[in-house]
């Protein structure tokens, strides 16, 4: 089981923001941003909400459990 995301769909249908953008009103890297969309990193509880917050939706929205990756562990 491997934790997916929606991330980039998310910044493209919030005005093609870019990932320096998206950062910069976090408070955190680029480089954070783009190892959670490239699923190399995943974010903490409060960064998560910190993303649902800024695209106003639920963390399920963004991040969910993808079980097709659970036959391969």
């Amino acid at each position: 089981m491997k934790l997916s995301n929606n991330l980039k769909v998310k910044r493209f249908n919030k005005n093609q923001i870019t990932q320096d953008e998206l950062a910069k009103q976090l408070h955190v890297s680029r480089q954070t941003i783009h190892a959670i969309e490239n699923g190399k990193f995943n974010p903490s509880v409060t960064l998560a909400l910190k993303l649902a917050k800024f695209f106003d939706c639920q963390v399920e929205e963004i991040f969910y459990l993808n079980m097709e990756e659970q036959q391969n562990e």
